[in-house]
């Protein structure tokens, strides 16, 4: 059975930084590109930042560049997102996403963690 398990989520006052995480398991870690979507109340959820199978290749939305850094360490079957310099818009439910890639057309998703940026 597959998991992915998001942690790290809190209250972060604006300016603050925090790290989430996305642990998997039940799947072959390296044969998923791996990404962070993001959803506030009342608004669609969004591509946060995108990491390939193998960690060469990034992608990150307008709005987050320069502030957040998305990373894996295959290893440990485990994704990170460091984000500094919070803004109250960077609050949201932020997702896990684990999609398969060629051949493999899996696509799995966590439950999120709440993150607050509030005073």
């Amino acid at each position: 059975q597959v998991q992915l398990v998001e942690s790290g989520g809190g209250l972060v006052q604006p300016g603050g930084s925090l790290r989430l995480s996305c642990a998997a398991s039940g799947l072959t870690f390296v044969r998923y590109d791996m990404s962070w979507h993001r959803q506030a109340p009342e608004k669609e959820r969004e591509l946060v930042a995108r990491i390939s199978s193998h960690g060469g290749s990034t992608y990150y939305v307008d709005s987050v560049k320069g502030r957040f850094t998305i990373s894996r360490d295959n290893g440990k079957n485990t994704m990170y997102l460091e984000m500094n310099s919070l803004k109250p818009e960077d609050a949201a439910v932020y997702y896990c996403n684990a999609k398969g890639y060629g051949n493999n057309k899996n696509d799995y998703w966590g439950q999120g963690t709440q993150v607050t940026v509030s005073s």
